[in-house]
């Protein structure tokens, strides 16, 4: 049995005022635009301007300054996919869906059934069979409907995204032509970034999975460049599961495409879960950022993860999942290599443990 991103059951909770947003976006007989308006609230209120904290422990532990971790575990479900989670299912309202539908792992799961259950859309979720997740019965809280299906998650999301066309629902799954509107909802992390500091950090450090989460911040810090708003764009840090991420192997073989990995070839563990791909939907936009930003692409051992988990917890108090912490430990890996000059350096960290 696997068991996938394993970020602990999150309360979920929400402010009453987003209740009350809630309650005006489920009625129907208010003009779409209004409904539309107060989704949109909901999302200023409880999505992103997660914080941007100074690690002084870690630090003084590497002897590197101006080190900052942007820590996704603030939002609502504890992971950065409440950013896409919440702009799909805005997108599906405005379309006037009445279901949303993907297939998950765990916290993308639970990001989107708390965004459907919100706009009071229907939300179904599909689960590879041999997938075990403690996040369901949040996702069943929340109102979803959970459909378990033969084969590894790439098969269920093909298939999910057939069903979705059949169906008549909307398809939140990745890639495709959902890929523009996740990379703009992650690129606000560059932007929330930008607004701490005052300008982009010298690297930027990203776990890498799907890529989507680390072209969009990329493409953020493009965007605020090109605005004249920022002096520079990082170079970004891109580090997943030890040969178990096709974006991360390509880049290390000097490919100019993201070429998939062998399936059986990859091997799960309850560190390196939320991680490893054979495919990676958004592979080449990542590829590309690397590429572009002058990056560096780094294999992170399980070791390594748990090891970091620890430091963190006891350095600056983060409760953080260890597969988040992959691009902090590549961005201080990198440090020993290159000995930084004095400068601002930046790691997200996506989900609390």
């Amino acid at each position: 049995m696997d068991l996938r991103d394993g970020v602990k059951t999150a309360q979920n909770k929400v402010s009453s005022e987003t209740k009350k947003l809630s309650s005006f976006v489920k009625d129907k007989t208010k003009s779409l635009v209004d409904r539309l308006e107060s989704y949109e609230d909901m999302i200023n209120l409880e999505v992103g301007d997660t914080g941007l904290n100074r690690a002084k422990g870690l630090e003084r532990e590497f002897d590197i300054r101006q080190l900052y971790i942007k820590y996704e575990g603030d939002n609502p479900t504890g992971t950065q996919k409440d950013r896409i989670a919440f702009a799909q299912v805005y997108d599906a309202l405005r379309r006037d869906f009445d279901t949303v539908s993907l297939a998950t792992c765990g916290n993308y799961g639970v990001a989107v059934a708390l965004a459907a259950n919100l706009a009071g859309m229907q939300c179904q979720i599909f689960i590879p069979e041999s997938y075990h997740t403690e996040r369901v019965e949040e996702m069943k809280n929340l109102g979803a409907t959970i459909v378990r299906m033969p084969g590894n998650y790439e098969d269920v999301v093909k298939a999910s995204s057939d069903m979705a066309v059949d169906k008549g629902w909307y398809d939140a799954n990745p890639g495709g032509s959902n890929t523009p509107l996740q990379i703009s909802a992650y690129s606000q992390i560059a932007t929330e970034i930008f607004e701490d500091l005052g300008d982009a950090p010298k690297y930027c450090a990203v776990p890498v999975s799907n890529g989507t989460l680390f072209a969009g911040i990329y493409r953020g810090f493009v965007n605020l460049y090109k605005r004249g708003k920022t002096s520079r764009i990082p170079k970004m840090v891109a580090a997943s599961s030890t040969k178990k991420n096709p974006i991360i192997q390509s880049f290390l073989q000097g490919l100019d495409h993201c070429q998939d990995l062998d399936p059986n070839s990859i091997k799960e563990t309850k560190y390196n879960e939320p991680l490893i791909n054979w495919h990676s939907f958004d592979g080449e936009e990542a590829l590309y950022a690397l590429r572009e930003s002058d990056g560096e692409a780094f294999n992170i051992s399980d070791r390594k993860l748990r090891d970091m988990t620890a430091l963190l917890a006891k350095k600056e108090g983060f409760r953080i999942l260890p597969a988040s912490t992959a691009g902090l430990i590549a961005l201080l890996e990198l440090d020993e290599k290159l000995n930084f000059e004095p400068d601002r350096f930046v790691a997200v960290l996506t989900a609390k443990n």
